[in-house]
């Protein structure tokens, strides 16, 4: 790592629109981690077409004391597709809690599916599939190559706003006017 080097942890990872993978198109990441070993974050702006909360309650055989087919299911990203994560707000007391900022964690235990399932959820959360994943370096050449930009984490953003708006509101968010963004990377 150099000097310039920075963690992403806790920022959000926006897909420019040059960024065709399907995976990724007009994605927004929430980045959980980040450091020389390379970076994990969470897409928030996908939902699985097919999968909600009361199908992987009943295959983990979680009794739901909600409505659990309203809880829609992220598509985290391509790695770990069938690993559960929970994105969420305080608290983070849960057993396999991992604090990302002082305001969002990230935890895949069973504990935390069981209080959202009772109806005892964190204040924010969202339930993921799978997460992002990348191996040491690849990150900052995609960075390099004008893959992605970043920005600052929001809740707002995450656990609010209607996903089909949620890429372009991370954008605004860092005063991107996106009729006027280049599909080219410049480089001073």
């Amino acid at each position: 790592m150099d000097d310039t080097w920075q963690s992403l942890k806790g920022q959000f990872l926006m897909a420019m629109p040059s960024l065709n993978d399907p995976n990724f198109y007009q994605s927004v990441t929430c980045m959980a981690e980040h450091n020389a070993k390379g970076a994990m974050g969470i897409v928030i702006n996908r939902v699985h077409p097919e999968i909600n909360a009361k199908m992987i309650f009943d295959e983990l055989k979680i009794p739901a004391m909600i409505d659990a087919e309203q809880i829609p299911i992220h598509v985290g990203g391509p790695v770990h597709a069938n690993e559960i994560f929970v994105l969420h707000a305080a608290p983070f007391t849960w057993e396999g809690s991992m604090m990302i900022t002082s305001a969002v964690g990230l935890s895949n235990s069973r504990d935390i599916l069981e209080a959202v399932a009772a109806g005892r959820p964190p204040r924010d959360y969202l339930i993921a599939l799978g997460c992002a994943g990348w191996g040491p370096g690849q990150l900052e050449s995609e960075i390099r190559g004008n893959a992605w930009i970043t920005g600052p984490f929001s809740p707002e953003i995450t656990f609010r706003l209607a996903m089909e708006q949620r890429w372009e509101a991370a954008m605004k968010n860092i005063g991107i006017d996106l009729a006027l963004l280049s599909d080219t990377a410049g480089h001073a």
